[in-house]
């Protein structure tokens, strides 16, 4: 087995970085020697992540804010002299019925992962078009195979998985790669306040892909791998790598296999007062740029 690429010294830009997957995963990479630059919304939580890792430069920013996000990447990347690594992290999920959903949360949830995908990738990139160069856009399972209630979560997660093989293709002659992650429920605020609706629990069967969740430092170990290789592909856990070549049928096994209760799940969804699973700025969404 060849060793693992050192990560001392890489510049390291996490977005996403006051909790959950941004958090850990900073705080392993700065075990791991890497140089981590943080930003994210919460301002205290995000300074006892920087706190953690060595008191890690960090800035406040809203991945939604072309110009906020713009401004905290070059605040961050230029005293270091550029980037190696980005890791386009910062989400956000909620429940949302297709045919009933407010189109607000929809509108807030593209705004969030599409869009400041985007919007951090244009302003990473620029630093680190370069033969060490990595982009890793953090995608989802639900990319693949589509759950009832998380129509709003799985397109936003879709469109990053083919932000990420587009920009693969377009960095290539930089020497530069792209990565695309992709996770099962991992054990995050995320997954416990996305899935903490008493619609959710009505869905929960043994055959679901909500049944159960995965220790995160699960994923935090793909992640860390994953940025030392430069790989294509990040996936925890296991099984969801061999899953993805297959996910016409596995979105097929998931319909047949949905509870009885899905009516009134689907019903219930559209009554209940359910959270982002990281509160915004805003919940009047403006319009998508």
């Amino acid at each position: 087995m060849r060793r693992q690429p050192s990560l001392r010294g890489r510049r390291v830009l996490i977005t996403g970085a006051a909790r959950g997957i941004g958090a850990a995963l900073a705080r392993r990479l700065h075990g791991r020697g890497a140089r981590v630059l943080l930003t994210g919304l919460e301002p205290e939580l995000l300074a006892e992540v920087a706190a953690d890792c060595g008191d890690a430069p960090y800035r406040p920013a809203d991945v939604a804010s072309r110009a906020d996000l713009a401004e905290a990447v070059a605040d961050l990347a230029g005293p270091v002299g550029g980037l190696d690594v980005v890791v386009a992290n910062a989400g956000i999920a909620r429940q949302w019925a297709v045919a009933e959903g407010d189109p607000a949360v929809l509108e807030t949830t593209l705004r969030v992962n599409v869009m400041g995908t985007v919007h951090t990738l244009q302003a990473a990139v620029p630093h680190l078009s370069h033969p060490r160069g990595y982009a890793l856009l953090v995608s989802s399972l639900a990319a693949a195979v589509h759950a009832p209630l998380l129509g709003a979560y799985s397109a936003s997660k879709a469109a990053v998985e083919a932000l990420g093989n587009t920009l693969r293709q377009e960095l290539a002659p930089t020497g530069a790669r792209v990565g695309v992650a992709y996770f099962a429920e991992l054990d995050t605020d995320m997954t416990h306040r996305g899935f903490g609706t008493e619609a959710a629990s009505l869905l929960r069967t043994p055959t679901s892909f909500i049944s159960g969740v995965t220790p995160l430092s699960v994923g935090i170990d793909a992640l860390e791998h994953g940025i030392a290789w430069r790989a294509r592909r990040v996936c925890a856990p296991r099984w969801v790598g061999p899953l993805l070549p297959f996910r016409a049928i596995a979105q097929r096994v998931l319909e047949v296999s949905l509870p009885a209760t899905l009516p009134h799940a689907v019903a219930l969804a559209t009554t209940e007062d359910a959270p982002f699973t990281t509160p915004q700025p805003t919940d009047d969404p403006a319009p998508l740029p």
